[in-house]
């Protein structure tokens, strides 16, 4: 039987070519904006390399000190996640690392604009970073204060025109840097690996840094496995009620381990932290999909309903010989199922170029948008829903027509 709905839905498309040609582009450019969002999404969220081990790293972000009459929100400071971020039970390795800041060059008499990322050498070993030249610096070079550094690809190619970039020096901000390593560039998106010059931690300009329990730095700890993320966080959460605060005017410290969803969605959800804030961003993520897949949605069931009216005859000659309501819900969910795969192709086929346009266009720095498994299987899953939703309302509305009312043409 299913055999059959699938070459009548092939007539029926082949049919009406100007309300297939509608029904497509709809369907399609739906898809492409999609898409998109899900590709963003998965740019920000998914274990790309080097953070091939998101599922058992969590992060210190974040930091509150608040006071009678003041609060400061701010990233992590050096200092607690240095004393009071170690040895966390479950933890493997400890990495801190600066969040990446805008500095500026001077190459061929004009100026360039850097951003620097200035870590540990735990980082190194936290991530799983690829290396097109040379290595990473060392927990010696840290201590050293050793003016080292790791590039991204593009770095080297625009101050050296190419490889090879290992043993050359790179001003940034003032200092001279001798390059160590070279890494493929990663997009602006990902919050904790981007950067396009890595340094020691231990070269900034003022030891200031040390002592400051605010700041701007996170802490991505590597537990042993996931199972052990309860009893970190809650170990970590121990310890700040004993971190003494810089002067009266303080009264409370406050900050969480997290993984990265965890940390978008307590950014982006207001109110208290709490455990049911991921939940909340994924069904708001999925409202505003549905939102956007709405109008179109509405559009083609009155496409749907106008189609279906003029095959009311067709529909009471079925009724007559017997044919069940169920039969021809699952008929007419059946054609438009194929109608939308065929329209979420089209979709999946630009979207590709779409994403090319955006990776090509600079509009997100070193993007690398492009179709996976992940974005496909989304994808598909959109395109069915997407069949199903606009066309279970039609079918239900003729398959409950009278057989005589269908013969003469005139349902309600």
């Amino acid at each position: 039987m299913l055999r059959s709905y699938l070459k009548l839905a092939w007539k029926v498309m082949r049919r009406r070519k100007f309300f297939t040609a509608t029904s497509l582009f709809g369907i399609g450019f739906t898809l492409v904006g999609l898409m998109l969002a899900t590709a963003l999404l998965d740019h920000m969220f998914a274990p790309y390399p080097p953070e091939v081990r998101q599922n058992r790293t969590l992060g210190i972000y974040r930091a509150e000190m608040t006071g009678a009459r003041a609060q400061w929100h701010s990233n992590a400071g050096y200092k607690l996640l240095d004393r009071y971020a170690r040895n966390l039970p479950g933890v493997e390795r400890l990495a801190i690392t600066g969040n990446p800041e805008e500095v500026y060059s001077y190459q061929g008499g004009s100026r360039v604009k850097l951003f620097i990322r200035r870590s540990d050498a735990e980082y190194w070993r936290v991530l799983d970073f690829q290396f097109l030249e040379g290595g990473p610096f060392s927990d010696q070079d840290v201590s050293n204060r050793s003016f080292v550094a790791v590039i991204n690809a593009s770095t080297r190619d625009r101050f050296f025109g190419g490889p090879p970039a290992v043993g050359k020096t790179i001003e940034a901000d003032g200092q001279h840097f001798r390059v160590i390593g070279v890494v493929p560039d990663l997009p602006i998106l990902r919050q904790v690996s981007f950067a396009e010059l890595y340094v020691p931690v231990t070269t900034a300009k003022t030891d200031a840094y040390r002592d400051q329990l605010l700041g701007g730095f996170t802490g991505l700890l590597l537990a042993r496995s996931p199972a052990d993320f309860p009893a970190i966080k809650a170990e970590f959460a121990s310890r700040l009620p004993q971190v003494p605060l810089p002067n009266k005017r303080w009264e409370k410290l406050t900050s969480q381990a997290l993984t990265l969803f965890e940390y978008a969605a307590e950014m982006t959800i207001p109110g208290e932290p709490g455990a049911s804030k991921p939940a909340l961003l994924w069904a708001f993520i999925a409202s505003m999909m549905l939102l956007f897949a709405l109008l179109p949605t509405v559009n083609l069931v009155n496409l749907n309903m106008s189609r279906i009216m003029e095959r009311a005859a067709e529909i009471g000659v079925r009724k007559a010989f017997g044919a069940s309501s169920r039969a021809l819900v699952g008929q007419f969910i059946v054609e438009n199922v194929v109608l939308s795969l065929v329209g979420g192709g089209l979709g999946f086929a630009a979207s590709v170029f779409v994403l090319e346009a955006v990776n090509r266009s600079g509009l997100v720095p070193y993007a690398r948008f492009g179709m996976n498994y992940r974005i496909f299987v989304c994808g598909l899953g959109l395109a069915v829903c997407f069949g199903v939703l606009s066309g279970v309302y039609p079918a239900w509305r003729m398959s409950r027509l009278h057989p005589v009312q269908a013969l003469k043409g005139a349902p309600r």
